[in-house]
């Protein structure tokens, strides 16, 4: 990394305008309408990537960010959203062209009938696609049905190369695996980045929601100190009404707690966005924070590789 210093951006943004009641009329929520609240999406997501690109070389978006979070039901309908993967491609190769950034994307891709990904599309300044991350550890919790919809990914966890530096993107549930984070910084990412999509549900206690939020936190923090890399992750905001709840599901939908950040390599908290607010979050970074920590605490050195076998079992007694 030449510069000593990176202009970050993240992008928190809500699903709710017009959602929310659309679904609360109509549970089946017609594929027309869909598809219009998506272009509608894509419009507002351009308009801040632009406000953003004033202040940042690099711009990270939130999980599956031209789409309402449609994981909350099983429905085959939604494979159609997929099928915009390659005009999205274009649309988003064309904006960070246009504003002189690297744009990290969270899309959802169709690559045979059958075979779809969560799929992070990295385009670096010129538009060109720099590489792809394709999400590897998929949840199946209630309202959180991705394993319905995405295979797992098969491109490994290997930091794609920009000209911002070696940007290491995981998606939100490989954000519970310390494993994905250490193996992307043993291949030299220079920083590790987490589009998200993760909430509460209203019927959850306060006590339960602190409780989810801190884990959240601290985990990725934990990835950060213990890889020595600064470290964004990028939540979606705002309430997604379930459009099945009154026939089959448990809850009214999700409650995304927002809460955006970005961490230091010794874990510190370098900003932090609202969690019930739309907002841009703006990150200077400094790179030469990495080399000064990894020399006083040298954890990567002494790791004991010869006694780690037992990470390749699913269970070792």
């Amino acid at each position: 990394m030449k510069n000593s210093t990176l202009n970050v951006a993240m992008i928190q943004q809500s699903y709710t305008d017009g959602f929310n009641d659309c679904v609360k009329e109509d549970s089946n929520i017609l594929e027309s309408w869909q598809f219009d609240m998506s272009n509608k999406m894509l419009e507002k997501t351009k308009n801040r990537i632009i406000e953003a690109s004033a202040n940042a070389d690099l711009v990270l978006l939130q999980e599956l960010h031209t789409t309402q979070y449609f994981c909350q039901s099983e429905e085959t309908k939604f494979f159609e959203f997929a099928r915009q993967f390659d005009e999205h491609v274009e649309f988003f190769s064309t904006l960070a062209r246009e504003c002189n950034i690297v744009l990290v994307c969270s899309l959802f891709e169709e690559r045979v009938a059958g075979i779809y990904h969560n799929t992070a599309v990295v385009f670096e300044k010129d538009g060109s696609i720099a590489g792809k991350y394709r999400k590897m550890h998929i949840p199946e919790d209630p309202q959180f049905y991705e394993k319905f919809y995405f295979t797992p990914g098969d491109l490994g966890f290997n930091p794609i190369k920009t000209s911002v530096g070696n940007l290491g993107i995981l998606i939100c549930w490989d954000q519970w695996f310390p494993e994905a984070a250490r193996i992307m910084a043993l291949k030299g990412a220079d920083m590790l980045i987490y589009p998200t999509a993760i909430g509460w549900f209203d019927e959850d206690c306060d006590d339960e929601r602190q409780r989810q939020l801190m884990a959240w936190e601290g985990v990725q923090r934990g990835h950060a100190i213990a890889n020595g890399l600064p470290l964004f992750s990028i939540n979606r905001v705002g309430f997604e009404r379930n459009p099945h709840y009154a026939e089959h599901a448990n809850t009214k939908g999700i409650r995304f707690f927002g809460s955006s950040f970005a961490a230091g390599p010794q874990g510190e908290i370098l900003a932090k966005a609202s969690s019930d607010k739309e907002e841009i979050l703006y990150v200077k970074l400094n790179k030469n924070r990495i080399r000064e920590v990894r020399n006083i605490w040298p954890f990567f050195r002494d790791r004991r590789i010869e006694h780690y076998q037992s990470l390749l079992e699913l269970y070792s007694k």
